[in-house]
C-alpha cells in the first residue's frame, strides 16, 4: 500500500433531551414530527473520538466503532458520505489543484468512553462526530447549522450535537428536509451552572429500538397527534424563555412534564412501549419528593428511550443532590471520576423515605457526573496508522 493518506479527528458531544424528539414524518430523511431542544454535555465525561481518513489506495469505504468494524452499507451512513462528497467535489470543481479527496473511498474509526446502545445517546455523538470529521477532513466550509441538516440524515439527534451549549432542532416544514437542522439557543458560558448526572440503570441494549419505537408511537397511539400539534410547540416556546432567563424553576418543570408525557405516549402505543423500568420509577419518586420537601425545582429528571436518568441541577444545589445520591448510592462506580465531591457529605433531607434505598442502590451500575459544554472539537489525537487501519 503506498499513498498518502489525509485525514482528520474531532470530538463531539453527547446530547440529552429536555424536549423530546419522537416521530418521523419522513423515515428517509429523518425529518421529525416535532421540534425539540436538548442540552449538550461536556466532552470530559461523554465523547465520541473520531478520525476520518482517505487516500487514493483505499479499495472501498469502512468504519470501526470501538474495535469493532462495521457495516458502511446502510443508508444512513451512504447519504452523509454522499452529501458531505458532493460538497467537497464543488470546492474541488472550483480548484482543480485540491486532491481529489470526494472520489476516494473513507476509513473512519470511531470510540466512544462510554456504553453504546444503552439508554445514552452514542448516536447522536457517533453521527455528529462522523460528519464533523469527514467536514474537517474535506476542509468543507459549511456551518455547523449547515453541517447540522446531513448529521440529521444519519441519527436525527445528531444534529443537536453539531453545537455546545442549548440546542433546539427546528423541525422545518420542507419536504425535502433543506429547514431541519439545530440551531443554537445559548452557548454554554450563558448559563454554565448547569450540572447533569447520569444513574446508569442499564447498560444492556434496550429492547425496542428508539426508530422502531417511533413508527410504532406515530402509527398507533391516539395521545400523539396532540402531543406533537400541540404541546411541543408550547413547550419549545416556554422552554427557549427559560434558557435564556436561566430560570431553572421552569425549565425543570417542563423537562420533567415532558418526560412524562413521552413516556405516556410511548405507553398509548399499541404494543406499548416500556422504557423506563421500577428504578427509573423510584428515580421519579425520589427526585419528586425532594422538590415537594423544598417547595421548588432542586433537580429535574428525564428519561430517553431508555431506563437511564439524566438529572439536572443548579451549581449552588450540588449539595442537596449528590449529597442525597451518595446517602442512597454510596458504591456506586463514578464517584471516583470526580475528585472534588469528596467533600460533599451524605444527606438525606428531613421527609425522604429511606425504604427504597437498598433497591436504587442496587439497580444502579454507574454514576456519570457532567456538565453543560462545548459542541465538537478537533483533535491531533488520530485513531489510525500508517497503513488506513485502526491503531
Amino acid at each position: 500500500m503506498t499513498g498518502k493518506i489525509y485525514s482528520a479527528s474531532t470530538t463531539a458531544p453527547v446530547n440529552i433531551a429536555t424536549l423530546k424528539y419522537w416521530g418521523k414524518r419522513d423515515t428517509k430523511l429523518n425529518l421529525p414530527t416535532n421540534s425539540s431542544i436538548s442540552v449538550t454535555l461536556s466532552q470530559d465525561d461523554l465523547r465520541t473520538l473520531t478520525t476520518a481518513s482517505a487516500a487514493e489506495f483505499f479499495d472501498c469505504d469502512k468504519l470501526w466503532l470501538n474495535g469493532k468494524e462495521e457495516s458502511v452499507e446502510g443508508n444512513r451512513i451512504r447519504a452523509c458520505f454522499a452529501e458531505l462528497r458532493a460538497v467537497r467535489k464543488v470546492l474541488e470543481s472550483a480548484n482543480p489543484e485540491l486532491p481529489a479527496l470526494s472520489s476516494y473511498h473513507l476509513h473512519i474509526v470511531s470510540e466512544n468512553n462510554f456504553p453504546t446502545a444503552a439508554g445514552v445517546a452514542s448516536s447522536a455523538a457517533g453521527f455528529a462526530a462522523l460528519v464533523r470529521a469527514i467536514a474537517n477532513l474535506f476542509e468543507l466550509p459549511q456551518s455547523p447549522e449547515e453541517l447540522s441538516r446531513i448529521a440529521r440524515q444519519g441519527s436525527g439527534s445528531a444534529c443537536r450535537s453539531m453545537f455546545g451549549g442549548y440546542v433546539a432542532w427546528d423541525m422545518g416544514q420542507s419536504d425535502d428536509g433543506s429547514d431541519s437542522r439545530a440551531v443554537q439557543i445559548a452557548t454554554q458560558e450563558m448559563w454554565p451552572d448547569m450540572k447533569s448526572v447520569i444513574l446508569v440503570v442499564s447498560a444492556s441494549k434496550k429492547e425496542t429500538s428508539s426508530t422502531v419505537g417511533m413508527q410504532t408511537t406515530v402509527n398507533t397511539s391516539s395521545l400523539f397527534k396532540y402531543r406533537a400539534e400541540v404541546l411541543v410547540p408550547q413547550r419549545f416556546k416556554e422552554m427557549s424563555e427559560a434558557i435564556l432567563a436561566k430560570d431553572f424553576e421552569t425549565f425543570g418543570r417542563l423537562t420533567m412534564m415532558d418526560s412524562n408525557q413521552f413516556h405516556a405516549v410511548c405507553m398509548d402505543s399499541s404494543p406499548p412501549i416500556f422504557y423506563m423500568n421500577d428504578i427509573s420509577r423510584l428515580v421519579v419518586g425520589l427526585i419528586e419528593t425532594v422538590n415537594k420537601i423544598y417547595g421548588r425545582v432542586v433537580a429535574a429528571y428525564t428519561f430517553d428511550a431508555g431506563p437511564n436518568a439524566v438529572l439536572y441541577y443548579l451549581e449552588k444545589d450540588e449539595p442537596i443532590v449528590l449529597g442525597l445520591l451518595k446517602a442512597v448510592m454510596p458504591d456506586v462506580d463514578g464517584w471516583n471520576k470526580k475528585p472534588n465531591t469528596a467533600s460533599i457529605t451524605p444527606t438525606v433531607p428531613e421527609g425522604v423515605d429511606q425504604r427504597a434505598f437498598p433497591a436504587l442502590a442496587a439497580g444502579v451500575s454507574r454514576i456519570i457526573l457532567t456538565s453543560v459544554g462545548p459542541g465538537p472539537q478537533p483533535t491531533d489525537e488520530i485513531l489510525i496508522n500508517d497503513d488506513g487501519l485502526p491503531k
